[in-house]
């Protein structure tokens, strides 16, 4: 098995592909050890990693934060990890687990159904791709006054561009398709 590494905006975060599928559907992220323990026997292993802060799972790659260690320390644990969890043919999820529930509901005035729809569309058919590449993911969270909340995930939380990428890139892009908004932040 040849797993091929990917460097990401975030230099605390690298992008590993296995060529093989880790996410059917959906995305999954992990800060906490022991959450990921409970949902997902290779986040567990990943996060028993020394220096492993964060755990994504994309459809086809897997994004590791760490602090500390090098990643020229890192990376043949996480390598090695990785190898062997796909090579045992052990599942990613556990039984019944299907990625880190959502605790926040969307929310957005009601009348703005068109709107959040347009916001939606373009999220799902510019943004989410281009951030895929990056390691990352932005989800939809809600619109109020104007203002867009989105969700950074992977790559994306806590990475030093991803000011410059909500406001320069995302704001920008939704405030031209869709005239009623005015700004963009993280939650």
């Amino acid at each position: 098995m040849f797993i091929q590494t990917e460097s990401t905006p975030n230099p605390a975060t690298l992008k590993f592909l296995p060529g093989k599928v880790v996410m059917e559907q959906g995305t999954a992220d992990y800060r906490d050890a022991d959450e990921a323990a409970m949902v997902s026997p290779l986040a567990g292993k990943l996060f028993g990693i020394p220096g492993v802060t964060g755990v994504f799972f994309g459809y086809d790659f897997i994004t590791i934060t760490k602090d500390g260690p090098d990643w020229q320390h890192l990376k043949p644990a996480v390598l090695g990890t990785i190898m062997e969890h796909f090579m045992s043919g052990a599942p990613i999820m556990a039984a019944g687990g299907d990625g880190v529930p959502v605790s926040d509901e969307e929310f957005f005035e009601e009348g703005d159904e068109t709107i959040v729809a347009t916001i939606k569309e373009l999220l799902e058919s510019r943004v989410r791709p281009a951030v895929a590449q990056d390691g990352g993911d932005i989800t939809f969270r809600g619109f109020r006054d104007g203002k867009v909340f989105l969700h950074m995930k992977g790559a994306c939380a806590g990475c030093p561009s991803s000011t410059a990428t909500l406001k320069h890139g995302i704001q920008n892009l939704l405030k031209h398709f869709v005239p009623e908004v005015r700004e963009v932040e993280a939650v």
